[in-house]
């Protein structure tokens, strides 16, 4: 099943603040089929139960074009309105010696593409979940940090928050699903047709002050840009510039008691499977700073929220694509 919404060429970001403005259309599309016992329907667009749909679109077509509007909410707010007004400069909409007052798209537009997709739950979605203890020691026995529940593990899979995921599936229990059930999520793009869309990055621009990741073409015009968390204590914010020394996907992680002085009951390295939970998440682009990187969490919803030891940090489906845009030696640089 999959449900549409109106498009959202004529609308205004003012327009996003007033839900009596977002004007619902619905059809539906069998995408992955559902075992017809098990498929739960969840409240059509309009109904109580669902967000501002308009809101909602923008900020799926957003998140398919590169241009992170946070951790996908249906609310309009700060990073919906930034990440529209840097889509407005990337390529995709002004080219390179156009007139800088020239009338352009108000936003992205899906266009025939729906908002919510239904995907059903298959056994190795529900392998993929498992505790995660509190031991350093013991997370370092696991064989891969996987996700801890199965709303974390399908809020990350649509980009989305817990709450929002809940919204989408009224009634439904999304701790307890079985193989064969259904639910739906926002349609963003799959890792595959999404990073082979993003361009590569001629240079990275980390804007402390407004917590972001610009990767930029060679004129210097950005072709994506991501939320981040930056370091608590201003001392450990990297300035400066520098250039990418490693990318890696599913990478290891080498827990060192002293860049954690909160654990007082560990005295040794450790190393860390890969996965999710891994504390870079599933993507590190380590920089010619020592022990500097640009890395996945495992908390895509405190992005923005809290601060790093000294990091940046990016929700894993930021992280990945960055790493998809970068090359050893793509410069990085620290502004305020």
């Amino acid at each position: 099943m999959i449900l549409r919404a109106g498009g959202l060429a004529l609308l205004s970001l003012v327009m996003l603040a007033d839900p009596a403005a977002a004007q619902d259309a619905a059809s539906t599309h069998p995408a992955r089929p559902a075992t017809p016992s098990r498929a739960r329907r969840p409240a059509g667009p309009g109904s109580p139960a669902t967000p501002a749909v308009d809101v909602l679109r923008l900020q799926v077509a957003l998140d398919r074009a590169g241009f992170s509007p946070g951790v996908i909410d249906g609310r309009p707010g700060p990073k919906t309105t930034a990440a529209v007004a840097c889509w407005r400069k990337s390529p995709a909409v002004r080219k390179a010696g156009d007139d800088p007052d020239a009338e352009r798209p108000a936003m992205p537009d899906l266009g025939e593409v729906p908002t919510l997709s239904s995907q059903e739950i298959l056994q190795d979605d529900l392998d993929a979940v498992g505790p995660i203890p509190r031991a350093w020691s013991a997370r370092a026995e696991l064989p891969r940090m996987t996700y801890e529940t199965v709303p974390e593990m399908l809020a990350e899979r649509g980009h989305c928050t817990k709450a929002l995921l809940q919204r989408l599936n009224p009634g439904v229990d999304l701790t307890n699903l079985s193989p064969g059930d259904s639910v739906v999520l926002p349609n963003v793009a799959s890792s595959t047709s999404i990073f082979t869309k993003l361009p590569k990055a001629a240079a990275i621009e980390v804007h402390l002050g407004c917590k972001t990741v610009t990767p930029l073409d060679d004129s210097g015009r950005p072709v994506a840009q991501f939320n981040c968390s930056i370091a608590k204590f201003v001392e450990k914010r990297p300035r400066g510039e520098t250039v990418v020394r490693v990318v890696a996907l599913e990478p290891n992680y080498t827990f060192d008691p002293k860049m954690w002085p909160e654990e007082r009951n560990e005295t040794r390295k450790l190393q860390i499977k890969p996965g999710p939970r891994n504390p870079v998440g599933l993507a590190w682009v380590g920089l010619a700073l020592p022990g500097y990187g640009i890395h996945g969490t495992p908390n895509p919803e405190m992005i923005g929220k809290t601060g790093s030891h000294g990091c940046i940090r990016l929700t894993n489906w930021d992280a990945i694509r960055l790493a998809r845009m970068v090359k050893v030696g793509t410069p990085v640089r620290f502004v305020e």
